[in-house]
């Protein structure tokens, strides 16, 4: 009996025992599929971050791509040439059927299905780029791209805008006297070379003191701009013209002779005579007096051929003014 006892409590212990050691088992492997859950959870997390780091970086890669084409656009300072390089790039990035660059302020309305860009140094519009068949998803980089081209057209505006301070007159826009005397050398080699005939006129306005004093010298540069407008709109553009001096200008007629420079001398001075110079609130009518020279007749040097051509515009001044003297009529 007793023995049957010690049997039956022992098996009791034996099953409870055996039921605790299951229950903590399942216990256990319960926590091992939450484990093995969060663990899948995280290997998915960590692999769709590589893959979204993976995107970022080949998007940093790409858009530092774009900035770098700056060095390939400012290859050059001309302007047509950095487009012309800019086109060669921006295929190597996106796709459009074609691209223009359109200077200045331009009616966009003949490219109204077209995207276009607007280029602006401060408030100042350059122009345009407009692409035909950029997609939806590229505009962002063809707008950064847009950016670094008007870095390169800026480097050219500017030295385009230093090389004229170098080489214009500030108040007429045509050339100062340094430059027109180094095109002067450049005609005379010319035409030396090819035994060319050219003609050097000197041109000066009639009483142009009185009129400094009598209206003041805001009106005196005002008539100056006018004048170097009017004589620039009946002249070639292969012709030189520069400011010499005051109210002194002076030209260089490319391949012209003495018959041909005096109509060209005369329709000029007519165009003067002719117009009403508009100065402030003052309408003015002015004249000039122009003087001549001839390559090779007059001189074979630059220093002769203008002082002989001073000489003829004395000679029309001394004479009453308003007309043209050629240096070879009193020789």
């Amino acid at each position: 009996m007793r023995n049957f006892i010690i049997l039956v409590l022992f098996t009791l212990f034996l099953f409870f025992w055996l039921k605790r050691r299951l229950y903590k088992n399942l216990l256990n492997l319960h926590n091992y599929d939450l484990i093995k859950s969060e663990y899948d959870k995280l290997l998915s997390e960590n692999k769709r971050f590589k893959e979204i780091n993976s995107d970022l970086q080949n998007t940093l890669d790409s858009t530092i791509a774009l900035y770098d084409i700056t060095e390939q656009i400012c290859k050059s300072l001309d302007a047509d040439k950095v487009f012309s390089y800019f086109k060669e790039e921006i295929n190597k990035y996106i796709r459009v059927r074609d691209c223009k660059f359109l200077k200045g302020e331009v009616d966009l309305s003949p490219y109204k299905d077209l995207a276009s860009f607007p280029l602006k140094l401060g408030d100042r519009l350059i122009g345009y780029l407009v692409a035909d068949g950029l997609k939806n998803q590229d505009k962002e980089k063809f707008y950064i791209l847009s950016q670094q081209f008007l870095l390169g057209i800026k480097r050219a505006i500017l030295y385009q805008d230093v090389q004229e301070l170098a080489i214009i007159d500030s108040l007429t826009k045509v050339f100062n006297r340094r430059y027109y005397l180094e095109r002067f050398k450049e005609e005379l080699q010319r035409s030396r070379k090819f035994n060319y005939k050219f003609s050097c006129l000197m041109i000066d306005i009639d009483y142009f003191k009185d009129y400094n004093d009598r209206y003041g010298h805001i009106v005196g540069d005002a008539i100056l701009k006018e004048l170097a407008k009017t004589i620039q709109e009946n002249i070639r553009q292969i012709d030189l013209m520069g400011r010499y001096g005051g109210e002194e200008f002076s030209l260089i007629l490319s391949e012209t002779d003495k018959e041909a420079v005096r109509f060209a001398a005369e329709r000029i001075r007519q165009a003067i005579e002719d117009k009403r110079f508009r100065a402030y609130d003052e309408e003015l009518k002015i004249t000039v007096s122009i003087g001549i020279s001839t390559f090779p007749f007059d001189g074979k040097d630059i220093k002769t051929l203008i002082d002989r051509a001073d000489s003829a515009l004395y000679r029309a001044k001394e004479t009453g003014r308003n007309r043209v003297c050629i240096y070879e009529n009193y020789k």
